[in-house]
């Protein structure tokens, strides 16, 4: 058996209900059907296939993360801006994706990518920066059309692009994100089939394959380097922002017997909820400069759009200590000034130097990567069979109508007087004659176009 024959095997479930699907006009065809009379977008989708989708992205692969969090947008105004940036850049569909080490825009347009028209999208997504952020970060964009965008997708799901590869986070994240962008409209059928492809794939990745056993994630690469450093359990750790970066990391604290927590939070109510899952304290992010107790780590990974601590209030929060602090900055873009570095006594860990250990983390995989690429390929070309189906279906979707248009001229105008002469038997044995006909007529076209589109899958 080859490698595509077991991924065959192990994998091949919606084709499977596919193929073993009659041709005819049954329950789920029809369903099919209405869904293509109801919706444009899947319309065009399988009109054009993969060919209209386009991805604007910048990673850690070839971005700062100063530069990737110039994209980050706070969670309020996320709507208005992403629909502002569809509208004006007039895209059918649009998903955006933002984590610690990425910022992904993935579209439905018929717009040619380059660097002018990649310096119009990000004029559409922020008016104010300068010409020269803008030149600055088309250099830096990864522009993909077609299939490449898709593939590109899948392999981001699975996390063979993440800083660390295996990591699970990042399937959550694209669920997330997508989650966000189906519930505003911002997305449509054509994102949304592919999104579930895409997840589908994913998962089978992270079953089959050794890529996320012993996984490292950025919580668990931090907690290392804390680790190393020997910080004694009963530490006093102040954790700015309740995300899930945060909770995470804090909650592996804690297994690892780690019992002194204060938690600050933009929102409260996320801020108690952490607390007390971590038998801690809790205040609101902007009683930080009013806080006099103390901290041996800061732990900060907020969604502000600039530094949150700075040499001012860090001294404040010191409170006349002099010893080394640890700072772990998972932000981005980053929470802590750098300043607060060269200015005390600091063990810092930040995105920015867990990058070189997530190299290590890739070379150490690398192995499994063949096999995932394999996987990613069958998905994709299970997405092209089923996107090919669906097209003939739609081109098939009048056939019905048409025969039954023409039983109907044919009986009311053509042979209109010669039925009206047949005795009532005749009259019967004809229709039922017609109605075999009829069905006849719309299940072999159907099953012939599916047999052509087996035989000649390209």
């Amino acid at each position: 058996m080859t490698n595509m024959d077991g991924i065959r095997a192990n994998f091949a479930t919606v084709p499977k209900q596919l193929k073993n699907e009659p041709f005819g006009i049954t329950v789920s065809s029809a369903v099919f059907l209405k869904t293509c009379l109801l919706s444009e977008q899947l319309r065009e989708l399988i009109v054009h296939g993969l060919k209209d989708f386009r991805l604007i992205a910048f990673t850690h692969q070839n971005s700062s993360t100063e530069e990737i969090g110039k994209f980050h947008i706070e969670p309020e105004q996320r709507l208005m801006r992403l629909s502002a940036l569809k509208a004006e850049m007039t895209l059918n569909e649009l998903f955006y994706l933002s984590t610690c080490n990425r910022v992904e825009f993935f579209f439905i347009s018929s717009l040619k990518l380059d660097s002018h028209s990649c310096h119009s999208f990000l004029k559409a997504f922020n008016p104010g920066w300068s010409d020269a952020d803008f030149d600055a970060l088309s250099s830096k964009a990864i522009l993909l059309e077609g299939e490449e965008a898709a593939r590109h997708l899948f392999s981001v799901a699975a996390s063979l692009d993440s800083l660390v590869v295996g990591e699970r986070e990042i399937i959550t994240q694209v669920r997330a994100a997508y989650d966000f962008s189906s519930e505003t409209n911002l997305s449509g059928d054509g994102i949304r089939l592919l999104i579930r492809k895409v997840i589908e794939s994913a998962k089978d990745i992270f079953t089959a394959t050794p890529i996320s056993r012993n996984p490292v994630s950025v919580v668990s690469l931090a907690y290392r380097e804390l680790r190393e450093m020997h910080v004694p359990k009963n530490a006093r750790i102040m954790i700015a922002g309740a995300g899930i970066t945060n909770s995470n990391l804090s909650k592996y604290l804690k297994k690892h017997g780690f019992r002194n927590f204060v938690v600050f939070n933009r929102s409260i109510s996320n801020a108690e909820k952490l607390a007390d899952q971590l038998g801690g304290r809790y205040f609101g992010l902007d009683e930080l400069s009013r806080y006099d107790e103390g901290f041996d780590v800061l732990i900060s990974c907020t969604s502000a759009s600039g530094h949150i601590f700075n040499p001012e209030l860090y001294r404040k929060l010191l409170n006349g200590d002099a010893d080394r602090k640890v700072v772990i900055d998972l932000a981005v873009p980053s929470d802590v000034d750098p300043e607060i570095y060269s200015a005390f006594p600091v063990a810092s860990i930040h995105m920015e130097s867990l990058k070189q250990t997530a190299q290590e983390n890739i070379a150490l995989r690398r192995t499994a990567l063949e096999q995932c690429e394999e996987i990613i390929d069958f998905h994709i070309t299970e997405y092209k069979s089923m996107i090919r189906q669906r097209k003939i279906e739609l081109a098939m979707m009048d056939v019905p109508r048409k025969v039954k248009e023409i039983r109907a001229y044919a009986t009311e105008k053509v042979f209109a007087s010669e039925l009206e002469s047949l005795d009532e038997n005749s009259r019967e044995v004809v229709e039922r004659m017609l109605s075999y006909l009829e069905k006849k007529y719309i299940s072999v076209p159907m099953k012939l176009a599916k047999e052509i589109m087996l035989d000649h899958p390209a």
